[in-house]
């Protein structure tokens, strides 16, 4: 069990801290007082959401969900467009004699459908590519505003510093951008996916042209050719359709956590001081869902006591929080506003008012930690050995 009053209360230190439409919510706070004062978009689930790949399709990314690596976007030494994990060089179309007959005439039909769909291999292979510079561009910014925020709070400075407000804005600019190029990322997704229902339509009608009458083995000839030029388009499309939901998957997990980091931020600014890494990540990410909660027992696993018009208690709050949370992922809390029974009855009643804003006031601090509010309860209690309002918190 942790206790905290005035004389123990302390300054905090640096801890450092094709179905694509699926997704987690990536908007976050359109500004810093949203996130630091609870404006309207404050903890609430975005609005345009940006859709995570579909679970159908592999996925090609084996980085961390914190981690957006820049892709290549040099060609190929063939000359083909540039992809993630190489270089992609499109079919050549042969073309064929006319040979007059009905069966040509579809043949000719067919190959020009081919080729189309082979210009639109490169334009969505470029467009991938231009995406992902795009990214890397936006998480660079991202992550330059983001380092000079917490090399100023390490070092210290002043609650709510305009400069550090300013960085924050930036920072916040840098994920929106991302959040756009993802859903532009959706988009090309769906047009891919397109492009590879319409490549496997021309390859079954190749394969019924063969059993049509009237046609010379010219015709024959050059439907084979077809048939394998369709094979390689196919497996071109699958290569870009599994390299787009790769990047969805990949950028969208980047993106929900740093919104999750950028929101501890806000909370470090506001206070002039970091208490360390986002509680909710990755610690109880997986964990959601309401809790039911039983009357609290046994030794709180941290004890406020206000008996100072200002007691510092968030350092030692966050460590005992992140304690618990390493021990057991799955914690829930019950944070309980403890108020003496001495005195008479109006004073009673205004001690239990003032124990009940400490704890939501405890409770809001929690949440700027990382702690998902699904996994905080609120109560009141008396206390005749209590001299000061208090407020309690336990682990379940």
């Amino acid at each position: 069990m942790m206790r905290i009053s005035a004389a123990t209360s302390r300054r905090s230190y640096a801890l450092t801290g094709l179905a694509l439409i699926t997704g987690l919510g990536l908007a976050g706070c359109g500004s810093i007082d949203d996130a630091l004062f609870g404006g309207p978009n404050s903890g609430a689930p975005a609005q345009n959401e940006a859709p995570a790949a579909s679970s159908d399709q592999p996925s090609m990314s084996s980085s961390m969900p914190g981690t957006l690596p820049a892709a290549t976007s040099s060609e190929g030494a063939s000359g083909g467009v540039p992809t993630t994990n190489g270089s992609l060089t499109p079919v050549q179309i042969e073309s064929g004699s006319d040979t007059g007959t009905s069966v040509n005439h579809t043949i000719q039909n067919l190959r020009e459908e081919l080729s189309g769909l082979q210009e639109k291999v490169v334009q969505a292979s470029q467009q991938l590519g231009d995406l992902r510079n795009a990214a890397a561009q936006s998480a660079t910014a991202y992550h330059e505003a983001k380092a000079q925020i917490t090399t100023r709070l390490e070092m210290g400075t002043t609650r709510g510093n305009p400069e550090l407000v300013a960085q924050w804005n930036i920072a916040q600019s840098g994920l929106d951008a991302l959040t756009t190029n993802i859903n532009s990322l959706n988009s090309v997704g769906s047009e891919i996916a397109n492009d590879a229902s319409r490549a496997h339509f021309v390859q079954d009608t190749i394969q019924a042209t063969f059993n049509v009458s009237g046609a010379v083995d010219e015709d024959h000839r050059q439907l084979s050719v077809l048939q394998d030029e369709s094979g390689q388009t196919i497996v071109l499309i699958d290569r870009l359709l599994t390299e787009a939901s790769a990047d969805i998957q990949r950028q969208t997990a980047y993106v929900a956590n740093e919104r999750a980091n950028l929101t501890t931020l806000a909370s470090a600014i506001k206070n002039g001081e970091f208490y360390g890494t986002e509680l909710g990540t990755p610690m109880m990410a997986s964990v959601g869902g309401p809790v039911s909660y039983a009357a609290p027992t046994g030794a709180p696993l941290v004890t406020i006591k206000f008996d100072h018009a200002t007691v510092a208690y968030q350092q030692i709050l966050y460590t005992a929080l992140a304690q618990a949370l390493q021990s057991r992922p799955t914690s829930s809390f019950a944070i309980v506003a403890v108020s003496p029974t001495r005195g008479s009855a109006p004073a009673v009643q205004l001690a239990q008012t003032e124990s009940q804003r400490h704890a939501q006031e405890v409770m809001r601090s929690m949440t700027d930690m990382g702690v998902p509010a699904a996994r905080l309860s609120i109560s009141s209690a008396t206390d005749p050995t209590a001299m000061s309002s208090e407020v309690r918190v336990y682990v379940r």
